[in-house]
């Protein structure tokens, strides 16, 4: 027999400052050196709502708790809640709403997901940890995000159309120290969004033979976007895919900068691939990153269109330990720039003559 529900005491604090940006929990080697290059502010909220329940949790009490601290902190014009460190276990995917930032103590902050997740599904059909669904000004920060892929089997209606942490139909939203643990669909994406910053996260794929598509950090159909700082390994167990993406399904990914990351791509994928189908890419920067590992490095791919690649960069990067092209754009292109880059023990550049293309300067320094 279930109990009673608890009671939960809400301890609200009124701070000056809150300290969204903490470096990085990340135990493995960490992505270069970098200061804060984001532009969105995410939640800017000074008010906490501290996570304090009494008595006994069960894995749905824990969901149906957290969801409704979330939606009292936004219905009070926005709030950080806090987590402790400890497990939380989600039956159903938590909501992030408007003003809101969810904040935990670090890696021992975990939000997982429980034997009844694949139960319920999204706003969009399906799995996502954590959304933002259409929310404005939000924060998520410091915390281990596991999707519990290990545990569950994730290969089911929907698994391709919200993802683990989820940004979608947002603005000013900002990603910031999140781990990412057994994921079964992208780890981070943004969809449809705009200003917003994913800064020190760190995704990982370990499984072997259980899933496939499981990319790092994901840009779909958004604009005006940083990505700095963060760590992606794909290709730890053999199912990872790309480490980076920019995508276009429905509208244009441009003015994305993606800065200062550490990335090894997938067993099946490229350390950063620009996904072209109807809608072109362009003004995107691709400064001061690691690319190592992968089996390519940075790659155009075409999927049910031609749309044009122009005004793109990509300059004082390192790239090494990659048997394929460390770059391989063809199609539709326009001013792409390849300078001042270093190889180590890499495949073939390969760039298709086009307009205002300049490459130069690019060393194989071992």
């Amino acid at each position: 027999m279930k109990s009673a529900a608890p009671k939960i005491v809400l301890l609200v604090v009124a701070v000056t400052a809150v300290g969204l940006g903490a470096a990085s929990m990340i135990p493995r080697a960490s992505a270069p050196q970098s200061v804060d290059y984001c532009l969105a502010s995410g939640s800017k909220a000074t008010v906490v709502k501290e996570w304090a329940p009494h008595g006994y949790l069960d894995a749905d009490d824990t969901s149906t708790q957290l969801q409704h601290l979330i939606d009292s902190a936004s219905s009070d014009g926005g709030a950080i809640v806090t987590l402790p460190a400890g497990t939380f276990t989600l039956n159903r995917p938590l909501i992030l709403k408007s003003n809101v930032a969810l904040k935990g103590a670090g890696a021992s902050t975990v939000v997982k997901a429980g034997p009844d997740f694949l139960k319920s599904k999204g706003p969009f059909g399906g799995h996502p940890l954590i959304t933002t669904n259409g929310a404005q000004n939000v924060t998520i920060s410091q915390l281990t995000a596991d999707q519990s892929g290990d545990e569950l089997d994730g290969n089911s209606s929907g698994r391709l159309s919200e993802y683990l942490v989820d940004v979608r139909n947002s603005s000013n939203a900002v990603i910031d120290s999140i781990r990412t643990r057994n994921p079964f669909t992208y780890s981070i994406a943004v969809v449809s969004s705009s200003n917003f910053c994913l800064r020190n996260n760190d995704t990982l794929v370990t499984s072997s033979g259980k899933y496939d598509q499981l990319d790092g950090i994901h840009i779909t159909d958004s604009h005006d976007g940083t990505v700095e700082g963060n760590t992606v390994d794909q290709r730890q167990g053999a199912d990872g895919d790309d480490g980076l993406v920019a995508q276009t399904i429905g509208s244009p990914v441009y003015a994305v900068t993606y800065k200062n990351n550490k990335v090894r791509g997938g067993s099946h994928g490229s350390g950063m691939q620009l996904a072209v189908g109807q809608h072109e890419i362009h003004d995107i920067t691709i400064e001061g990153n690691q690319f190592w590992g992968s089996p390519d490095g940075i790659v155009t791919g075409y999927y049910g269109g031609n749309a044009p690649v122009y005004d793109v960069a990509v300059r004082n990067n390192t790239f090494s330990g990659i048997p394929g092209p460390w770059i391989n754009f063809n199609g539709g292109l326009r001013n792409i720039t390849i300078t001042n880059n270093n190889t180590c023990k890499v495949g073939p550049k390969q760039l298709s003559s086009a307009p205002g293309n300049v490459d130069s300067n690019n060393q194989e320094r071992c």
